[in-house]
């Protein structure tokens, strides 16, 4: 009577032995070992850094706002509001046609490199160091700010929109084709239509990122509350600094609970 052999289920392993991946192990901890003594982590540092953050935590509370202190702080997040929605705005308008060259399945083949690569180049750096470029350029104030919100936007954007349009029915875009439509038609009545709910939702959220970051490029200079909140913290005046990051976190929730209402609604 032959007899079967039963046999474990193992899953499958990305190491080739248990020698390679404890060979693995070792080496990614050598890693973390290096970098922390490469950085001179040690257990006094942060024993002090957290006894001078209870120190200015202390120092900061209550929080402060006097009626000019009001002023500067409405008037902050104002700019940065604004800032946010001027910068949506334009990075989706360059973002669009950026989205459809860089879209495989309806862009010849040296356009989409194209497309891909401004998408690229525009994803490879973050808002500090173009807030820095643009306040260098256009100097201090939202407009550089407006810029490395924009720029980063049409990264954001244009690279999810992309891959919407790669994932859209076929069979409707073939359906207008069929009926003797240019190419014009075609991603007007073909394409649009399927994507224009997410192109959408990406612009509420996109616009949700831009009030946050707003807030950050305005350290380097670029306008907004980023800029009255460096100046508080210069000139030590703690409470007022508070008073700014529960004002900011205040925003950015409210933004996020609109964001996520009107993105469900739509989509």
């Amino acid at each position: 009577m032959a007899t079967t052999e039963q046999r474990d289920w193992q899953r499958p392993t990305v190491f080739y032995n248990h020698y390679v991946k404890w060979a693995v192990y070792l080496v990614i901890a050598g890693f973390l070992l290096w970098s922390a003594w490469s950085m001179r982590i040690s257990f006094d540092r942060l024993v002090g850094g957290w006894n001078a953050a209870a120190g200015l935590l202390t120092d900061m509370v209550p929080p402060e706002l006097t009626p000019f202190k009001r002023e500067l702080l409405v008037e902050g997040m104002v700019e940065s509001m604004a800032m946010a929605v001027v910068a949506t705005i334009i990075g989706v308008l360059i973002s669009i046609p950026v989205a459809f060259m860089a879209a495989e399945n309806i862009a010849p083949r040296p356009v989409y490199w194209l497309g891909r690569g401004l998408i690229t180049v525009s994803r490879a750096f973050h808002e500090l160091i173009i807030a820095i470029i643009a306040v260098k350029a256009v100097g201090i104030g939202a407009l550089a700010g407006v810029i490395a919100l924009s720029y980063k936007t049409v990264g954001f954007w244009a690279k999810l929109l992309a891959e919407e349009i790669e994932d859209i029915d076929t069979g409707q875009k073939e359906a207008v084709e069929a009926t003797g439509a240019n190419r014009t038609q075609t991603l007007l009545f073909g394409v649009v239509p399927q994507v224009l709910p997410r192109a959408v939702g990406l612009t509420i959220y996109r616009w949700d990122i831009n009030i946050r970051h707003s807030t950050i490029v305005g350290i380097v200079g670029a306008g907004g509350i980023g800029s009255t909140l460096l100046n508080a913290f210069d000139k030590y005046d703690y409470d007022f600094f508070l008073t700014i990051v529960l004002a900011i976190v205040a925003v950015v929730v409210l933004g996020e609970l609109v964001s996520t209402y009107i993105r469900g609604r739509i989509q």
